[in-house]
């Protein structure tokens, strides 16, 4: 058992330099008062990001730690190469994703930091025998023959329902959605109604809400089961029931009885399709300075004046949660109110109109992937709101009612991620089995099958950290930092898994016809929605600041 011991002692060692970084941050970012300064946060964003990548890949660690050491040999081969590979690159700096990187000096630690933890020689030695090109080439040939590690789900107490899920949505997955992803994707049109329909009969958009209000009541492990599987065969499809998410716990948060009794069984049921109608061309992340107006009308109902842009799914949804300011003289969040508008859902046929209500317009913006749903730009003139559709019959609570919504919905993505990182897995292992160059398989080349194992442990620790937070939620635990953490390092993977199936496919993974080239670009989106990752980055420093 000394490698789950060595295990251990090098994530404790993680653990102490992490600490040391957070000590050495709040000296350099909170004042005598307690607080954060939020000016020096910004001005000093590498550190501050730096910290919030380091704690990620530490509470990582910890995750595969505590699942390795649940399960069996394969598990503890997985958390070994993906925590000793943190623990030999750290004194190189922490990568913050493309073209960025942060040395541990600029956290504030030492030389000294370092030989008092990670770089004591006996953990160093483990480190490089269990995250070497040897110990990933293992694991390669393990997944290959069938076994990439448990899900670790047996350790819920729901686990045994929880697999049967997966299989119920894998099953779907396999006959209905990846039989039709390469044509959504390549014709850029809507996900059919078919597929649509039969979610519906699956739960998808019900999932978690209360039976009460004719959902199945399940946990946010569940959503992040089925969220996985469903985006394995297309994001587009793992997509479809975050609209539903965001829309339901802002109904279950902030909705007065009439509201939830009304709208939560025809969310549940997939008869009414919800759309986040939140951003706007020139506030993207931004939300405090939503130029968007609802101005009240003397019969209670509201006329909605501005623009909003990256809404998705917005031709075919009926309710549009949507983010106006009430309140001309209040600038800042407080001016801010939610609305469940609704408008008429379409599914028309090439050159027929998509929106038809009075005052709304859109303009469908074209994109590099995450297709399936279209993205569109929408008008708003004079656009009739009706005075029952105030969420929660309040004005000024928008923001904090949305803020409600960001643990689920970045938990969720970031099983999304895990999902599409799964894809380029499955395809990349795949791939490197029957394509033969120099009268072998590529998978022997020991560089293509380095490749697979460092994808299985990156989508490892990150379905892990994912699970965790989910986990956290069900549990009712403030759960914010753990869900961007989660989101960091999901959508980290699933680009970096797409980007290494291309590489091993080589020019045929740049070509359309090939399944690599729709992943890679629907890995990108990843890392930009739900908050941009280094907006995300910037929350999840300021909470670890502020303790």
């Amino acid at each position: 058992m000394r490698d789950v011991s060595s295990l251990e002692e090098l994530v404790g060692a993680l653990e102490a330099l992490y600490e040391r970084a957070l000590a050495k941050g709040r000296e350099r970012f909170v004042g005598e008062n307690g607080r954060v300064d939020g000016k020096k946060l910004n001005q000093e964003q590498l550190a501050a990001h730096g910290l919030a990548y380091l704690a990620t890949e530490t509470h990582a660690a910890r995750q595969l730690a505590e699942w390795a050491g649940a399960c069996g040999p394969t598990e503890r081969a997985i958390a070994g190469a993906y925590v000793g590979e943190l623990a030999r690159s750290l004194r190189g700096g922490i990568d913050l994703g493309a073209c960025e990187t942060v040395s541990l000096q600029a956290l504030g630690l030492s030389e000294g930091d370092l030989r008092e933890t990670i770089l004591k020689d006996e953990l160093q030695s483990w480190a490089e025998e269990h995250s070497s090109p040897e110990a990933y080439v293992g694991i390669a040939k393990t997944a290959r023959d069938g076994d990439p590690g448990s899900l670790g789900l047996e350790r819920d107490a729901d686990g045994e329902l929880l697999m049967e899920i997966r299989a119920q949505f894998r099953r779907f997955v396999d006959s209905q959605v990846i039989p039709k992803a390469q044509e959504i994707h390549q014709q850029d049109v809507l996900i059919p109604m078919a597929i649509v329909d039969q979610m519906s009969e699956l739960g998808v958009f019900g999932l978690t809400i209360p039976e009460e209000y004719d959902g199945l009541g399940m946990s946010k492990v569940a959503m992040c089961v089925a969220t996985e599987e469903l985006s394995r065969g297309y994001i587009g499809v793992g997509s479809l029931g975050t609209r539903a998410e965001i829309a339901a716990e802002l109904i279950l948060g902030g909705g007065t009885d009439e509201q939830k009794k009304h709208w939560l069984p025809k969310i549940a049921a997939g008869e009414v399709l919800p759309t986040a109608v939140f951003t706007e061309p020139n506030t993207g992340s931004d939300l405090a300075h939503l130029g968007t107006r609802a101005t009240r009308q003397d019969d209670g109902s509201y006329r909605v004046h501005g623009q909003k842009t990256w809404i998705t799914h917005a031709v075919r949804a009926d309710l549009m949660t949507l983010l106006a300011r009430t309140d001309a003289d209040e600038p800042g969040y407080k001016g801010l109110s939610m609305f469940l508008a609704p408008k008429t859902r379409l599914d028309p046929a090439p050159g027929e109109p998509e929106f038809v209500d009075q005052g709304l317009e859109g303009t469908e913006i074209e994109v590099l992937g995450y297709r399936g749903m279209k993205e569109y730009e929408l008008s708003f003139d004079d656009f009739a709101v009706p005075a029952d559709a105030l969420l929660g019959g309040e004005e000024g609570a928008g923001f904090k009612q949305l803020m409600r919504t960001f643990e689920s919905a970045r938990i969720q993505t970031a099983a999304r991620g895990v999902g599409v990182a799964q894809a380029a897995l499955d395809d990349a292992l795949l791939y490197a089995m029957e394509r033969v160059q120099f009268g072998r398989p590529i998978f022997e080349f020991p560089r293509v099958a380095r490749k697979i194992g460092r994808m299985v442990a990156r989508i490892q620790a990150a379905r892990q950290l994912t699970f965790f937070s989910a986990r956290q939620k069900d549990m009712e635990k403030r759960c914010d930092l753990e869900a961007g953490m989660a989101k960091l390092l999901a959508t980290r993977a699933a680009w970096e898994s797409a980007d290494a199936n291309v590489q091993i496919h080589g020019g045929n993974g740049f070509a359309i016809e090939y399944l690599a080239s729709r992943l890679l670009v629907d890995a990108r989106v990843l890392s930009i929605f739900e908050g941009a990752n280094e907006i995300q980055a910037h929350v999840v420093a300021r909470r670890l600041l502020e303790g």
